[in-house]
């Protein structure tokens, strides 16, 4: 299984997060706050199933203050979970909305990306994650 201490988690997360921060539009919350790919999902997945439980369980913790740190969380609960491929096609099936949260270059507004990226995120499913929440 991979654990917490591997080097190959870490630099897939961050590879994870810079795919869904990359080309996103600076949008802002009604106090400000400056809103990132934890909304995005939030809202993509709000759209299409009634709670999801990564969501509950990340809004749960009340050490989490920023957009971010909810993101990063919500990305280590999916892996472990095996949840991560779905819930971001989940958010990706509206163009609509993948173009109100995102510009022209991002990888999620080409078919083809999008499909290839999900193709590779459906393969970690495969993958034991034993990781801290």
């Amino acid at each position: 299984p991979v654990t917490d201490g591997s080097r190959e988690l870490h630099s897939l997360c961050a590879q994870l997060e810079f795919l869904l921060q990359f080309d996103l539009k600076e949008k802002r919350s009604f106090f400000g706050q400056r809103k990132d790919y934890w909304d995005f999902l939030c809202q993509g997945l709000a759209r299409r199933r009634q709670e999801h439980e990564g969501v509950r369980f990340v809004t749960s913790l009340e050490k989490l203050k920023t957009p971010v740190g909810r993101g990063r969380a919500f990305l280590r609960y999916c892996l472990v979970h095996r949840q991560l491929a779905e819930s971001l096609q989940l958010c990706l099936l509206d163009p609509e909305s993948l173009r109100e949260w995102y510009y022209a270059r991002s990888p999620f507004l080409s078919p083809q990306r999008r499909a290839e990226i999900l193709g590779s995120l459906y393969e970690l499913d495969s993958v034991t994650f034993h990781l801290a929440l």
